[in-house]
């Protein structure tokens, strides 16, 4: 539990802080230069993403595995002039970048932002490559943390996460285990074109943005009992998931558009891509929705279907779902896709029970 701090200690605390805040816009303020300047973090929607989700380090990661970090170290120093190719989560900041340049546009000087932090465990030798790739691509990427061959996980919380995206899966639960959204990204295994306008962010439901409570049901006592118990549970809403907060964090800045009377051209969209069944089970979902004073934009209950085509036609910056089947059938027909290893379902593969290795007596 977190130490309570004497309330007049807190308020100097935060009075301190707004002045060193205050003096930091100020100074920027004072400098000529088109870049943007970072927001607070505290007001920021902060996505930390590695450099292997925003880049594709495939060929610098082999070097690493089979020579030695001394030899990959190296040879990123004797590229670093040579900008690293887009990775998976390439699309995904372009388009927050987009949002951020229209929030500006209507709230000059706002700090309600996204915050892209790059969190890297890359030794700092390796920046100046990243650096460099992030200038190659306008990209607007201003706070790192390389954390040298350490997990960078303990500094999410110092940096206000509200999403962290890696290829390393046990980061990823690490930083599920501290309470903040988190997914393994894969790389799409077909190009499409993607919105340059509009974030389009799509989400499972049991277990990614809800907890998985209902899917357990189903897993344990088959689809026959879950319905049963959906229907008797209909008003009382699913506890909350790992995505939960970051669907609210991308309907606080939705909110800010609808202000202006922009809710018809906002430029980020929400969409619901669930297994469920919209008669037997829809409902309980759209009332939890409701009842967290959420909006989703599009509720799609495909009752079992495979998502990969609606997910084709969707055409998202990312795809969150529980289940590495669905994750396989996504990315195959060319949707950016990041897994959420949080639940029962991580104990199953298309239905059926992983078996466990024995316990050693």
């Amino acid at each position: 539990m977190s130490e309570i701090k004497p309330e007049g200690r807190a308020a100097a605390a935060d009075s301190s802080e707004e002045q060193d805040w205050a003096a930091a816009k100020a100074f920027f303020d004072s400098l000529k230069t088109k870049v943007p300047r970072p927001p607070k973090p505290q007001f920021a929607v902060t996505i930390a993403v590695s450099s292997r989700t925003l880049f594709n380090m495939v060929a610098e990661r082999k070097i690493y595995e089979e020579e030695g970090v001394e030899k990959y170290v190296a040879f990123q120093v004797e590229h670093e002039d040579e900008p690293l190719s887009p990775g998976p989560a390439f699309p995904f900041v372009k388009a927050l970048m987009n949002v951020n340049s229209r929030l500006r546009q209507l709230y000059p000087d706002s700090e309600e932002l996204f915050d892209i932090v790059l969190m890297t465990n890359n030794h700092a030798q390796v920046g100046v490559r990243l650096i460099n790739s992030i200038n190659h691509y306008g990209l607007t990427i201003e706070r790192f943390c390389m954390t040298g061959g350490q997990s960078p996980i303990g500094y999410l919380k110092a940096y206000m996460t509200n999403l962290y995206l890696s290829k390393d899966s046990e980061k990823v639960t690490d930083a599920i285990e501290e309470e903040i959204a988190a997914a393994t990204m894969f790389m799409r295994q077909s190009e499409t074109e993607l919105s340059d306008t509009q974030l389009r962010v799509a989400f499972d439901g049991d277990a990614v943005l809800f907890s998985d409570e209902s899917e357990i049901i189903v897993k344990q006592h088959g689809l026959d009992t879950f319905f049963e118990h959906e229907k008797k549970f209909e008003n009382k809403p699913l506890a909350q998931g790992p995505l939960k907060c970051f669907l609210e964090a991308l309907g606080k800045l939705q909110r800010k558009f609808y202000a202006k009377n922009e809710r018809m051209n906002c430029p980020i969209r929400t969409f619901l891509v669930t297994a469920r069944s919209a008669a037997s089970s829809g409902a309980r979902v759209l009332k939890t929705l409701r009842s967290w004073g959420l909006e989703i934009d599009e509720a799609l209950f495909l009752a079992g279907a495979p998502k990969g085509p609606l997910l084709q036609k969707i055409k998202p910056h990312i795809f969150f779902d529980d289940q590495m089947f669905h994750i396989e059938g996504a990315k195959e027909l060319g949707t950016i896709s990041a897994h959420v290893p949080y639940g029962i379902g991580q104990k199953y593969n298309r239905g059926k029970l992983i078996e466990e290795p024995a316990e050693k007596k």
